[in-house]
């Protein structure tokens, strides 16, 4: 670590400050500017990209000049029980590559915006929101302990919230909103736990500082125990922040929020928080799930099942952003395996490939839904290329990136995780951190279903005839504002995987290959594990690319020759076959119906686990509450005000004021005697006196005598 670093790494707090002034600036005069605060938001993320730019530059000088050595600064945010917490920045090659993905694709968003939600009732409260949740996630990648990242991750929730439930008019907006809010906090549970774990074991039970405590368990002073616990926790709010299977569903949902915003949290901010945290706290995985020499663990496990069964439930969607948004789930299965096995660099490197074509694919989609006023790919869309060609031309590039395709930028990043899990033995192995050939496997039938259900998403969307309505002419191409975009995120799906060309790649120097894992990779550091790195192996790379191609094939024998056939043969308008296999097979049929049911989880969250709650435990508890609670306390109140009565009765009535009442008895009588005795003649006086006087004498006399 090293605080005499380059200006544009000491000040990188300015890059998530600008936005976080502009939520401030659009809120209160927002109204009373020219562009109703959407100039301001622009104008903050725009500079803020221009510094991450720059941080991006000197850090390679930086790491060309010392090394990978992290620059922090920190100071005190408050004390507690003797234990300083800190607040501060963590600027290291993750870092700075979140803020270049996280701001160019949220200026972008912004730019998108102007045009999508231009006549928007609510259009500078969005713009305040939008910046408030770019500042929010940029805090979170800059923080330098754990608490400080807390505090991200929930803001990052916290404006997910708002903006998916933007139109909340809609009760199915609204309850989007919910779902993902609530799911979210199922996980968190687990990262509290996590924290609370990681605080006591690591650093001498008094730190926060993911530095330190990422040190101290490479140092191997931090029991195993603590650090099984600690990964298990954390993976559950993984699981529900980056919609791992099975807290994935509230991702899909998600999509009930304006198109800008899907393109925001599904590419570069809120579902890639999980996968960035594992990436900062990768000891305590590595460490946890003894990644290092195995076949099968738990997040590896999570990741390849999240990735198929994504990817299956993409096939059965209507709505194109609903495709996107499954894709979404099947591509941080991806990360999340590939940080599974050991492929540190894979993973990352996937999260910034992905970032750019699925953005482009999201604000694609929302392109073409602009143009017909709905996301429903078989009643409202088909044919749309006739009208939209470029659209459509960003659209097949964004799809080609994502299915793998050399050589666009998903081929170099899903490449590198399927070499990564060292489950190839063809022709030269890959090496890695182990053998997880399941894993593999996974990730190749992944890419075959990655390539078909794009596939079907392409034809369901541009081709064939128009199924829309036309009552109000044709459909149109977008404006500037939304294609400009779309042309700057298809390029960067083109150009990003050149990054990271792998070792041994024959067509530049050694010196232009490896560039990402580089910069990126906090590689013998004092901080990062000793992972082992696989080689590359263009045997697998030539199989993967055949499988996505099947893939591919299979779905456009289906749809461009046996649908478009049977369609010119019927003169009819169609999207499937009548009689396909999930019609004449049983078996196909029914896994069919699992599909559309989403495999039965949200019946089982909102119908078995959540009507549980509102009906029979709710009435169970109200049962407690009147007959066992209540009835306690109203017979304590009824027992008291029974033993009151008796108090005063028998207590207060009868023995109190009766040896009140015979006091004053015993005293009116005493006085009444006195009385006489007080005559008034000094003779009577003197006798009493005397009287005492020979009472007290005879009485000295006893005690002498005594």
């Amino acid at each position: 670590m090293t605080h005499n670093a380059n200006w544009f790494l000491e000040y990188a707090w300015l890059v998530p400050l600008l936005p976080a002034l502009s939520f401030v600036g659009i809120l209160f005069f927002g109204k009373r500017m020219r562009y109703k605060g959407a100039e301001l938001g622009i104008a903050a993320v725009s500079l803020s990209f221009l510094l991450a730019v720059c941080a991006g530059f000197a850090w390679i000088q930086h790491h060309d000049d010392v090394g990978y050595q992290a620059v922090q600064s920190s100071t005190q945010w408050l004390q507690s029980g003797g234990v300083e917490f800190g607040a501060g920045v963590l600027v290291d090659g993750l870092s700075v590559m979140m803020l270049l993905v996280v701001t160019i694709v949220s200026l972008l968003v912004h730019i998108y915006s102007t045009d999508y939600v231009g006549d928007d009732k609510r259009y500078t409260h969005f713009f305040a929101f939008l910046s408030l949740f770019t500042a929010a996630m940029l805090f979170f990648v800059l923080s330098d302990n754990i608490l400080q990242m807390i505090v991200g991750w929930e803001l990052v929730g916290v404006c997910s919230f708002v903006l998916i439930g933007h139109w909340w008019e809609e009760k199915p907006n609204s309850d989007a909103a919910l779902k993902a809010f609530l799911t979210n906090r199922v996980g968190d549970v687990g990262l509290i736990i996590g924290t609370i774990t990681l605080f006591f074991a690591a650093g001498g039970g008094n730190t926060f500082d993911t530095i330190k405590i990422n040190e101290a368990i490479v140092q191997g002073e931090v029991g195993h125990t603590a650090l099984v616990v600690a990964s298990v926790c954390l993976m559950a709010a993984v699981m529900s922040k980056s919609g791992q299977f099975i807290l994935h569903t509230w991702l899909p949902d998600a999509m009930a929020g304006p198109t800008p915003v899907s393109a925001l949290i599904h590419a570069a901010t809120m579902v890639v928080a999980g996968v960035f945290m594992i990436a900062r706290l990768y000891p305590v995985f590595f460490e946890g799930m003894q990644i290092g020499g195995s076949s099968i663990n738990l997040m590896a496990t999570i990741g390849a099942v999240t990735l198929v069964f994504g990817g299956l439930l993409a096939f059965v969607q209507d709505d194109i952003k609903k495709v996107l948004a499954y894709s979404t789930v099947s591509q941080l299965g991806y990360m999340v395996m590939a940080l599974g096995v050991g492929a540190w660099t894979a993973a990352v490197f996937h999260l910034f490939t992905h970032a750019f074509f699925k953005a482009n694919l999201f604000l694609g989609s929302g392109s073409v839904a602009h143009a017909v006023h709905s996301f429903d790919m078989k009643k409202d869309m088909g044919g749309m290329r006739k009208f939209m060609p470029k659209t459509y031309v960003t659209f097949i590039i964004g799809s080609l990136a994502l299915a793998g395709l050399f050589p666009l930028a998903g081929f170099w990043s899903k490449d590198e995780i399927l070499v990564g899990t060292g489950g190839w033995g063809l022709f030269g192995g890959t090496g890695g951190n182990g053998a997880y050939t399941f894993h593999l496997l996974m990730g190749l039938f992944g890419a075959a279903l990655t390539a078909a259900y794009m596939t079907r998403c392409v034809y369901l969307t541009f081709h064939g005839e128009f199924r829309g309505d036309r009552s109000h002419g044709d459909p149109h191409e977008s404006g500037p504002r939304i294609l400009v975009p779309l042309y700057i995120l298809s390029g960067l799906a083109i150009v990003a995987g050149f990054v990271n060309l792998p070792a041994g790649f024959q067509l530049v120097g050694d010196s232009w290959t490896e560039r990402f894992g580089h910069y990126v990779e906090p590689y013998k550091s004092s901080y990062f594990p000793a992972i082992d790195h696989a080689t590359p192996s263009w045997s697998l790379a030539v199989v993967a690319s055949v499988v996505a191609l099947v893939g591919a094939g299979v779905a456009i024998y289906y749809y461009f020759v046996k649908v478009d056939r049977l369609a010119d043969q019927t003169q009819q308008s169609l999207t499937e076959l009548p009689d396909g296999l999930s019609k004449s097979n049983g078996l196909a049929g029914a896994g069919h119906k699992v599909l559309v049911n989403k495999y039965y989880l949200d019946h089982l969250y909102e119908g078995v686990i959540v009507a549980f709650t509102k009906v029979p435990l709710a009435r169970a508890a109200y049962w407690v509450n009147q007959k066992v609670i209540d009835r306690t306390v109203d017979a304590a109140g009824e027992t008291a005000v029974l033993v009151g009565r008796q108090v005063y009765d028998v207590v207060d009535q009868s023995v109190i004021d009766g040896f009140v009442d015979g006091s004053g008895r015993v005293s009116d009588a005493t006085g009444e005697e006195l009385r006489q005795i007080n005559s008034g003649k000094v003779q009577n006086y003197a006798a009493i006196l005397f009287a005492m006087a020979a009472v007290l004498a005879g009485t000295f006399l006893i005690i002498f005598a005594l």
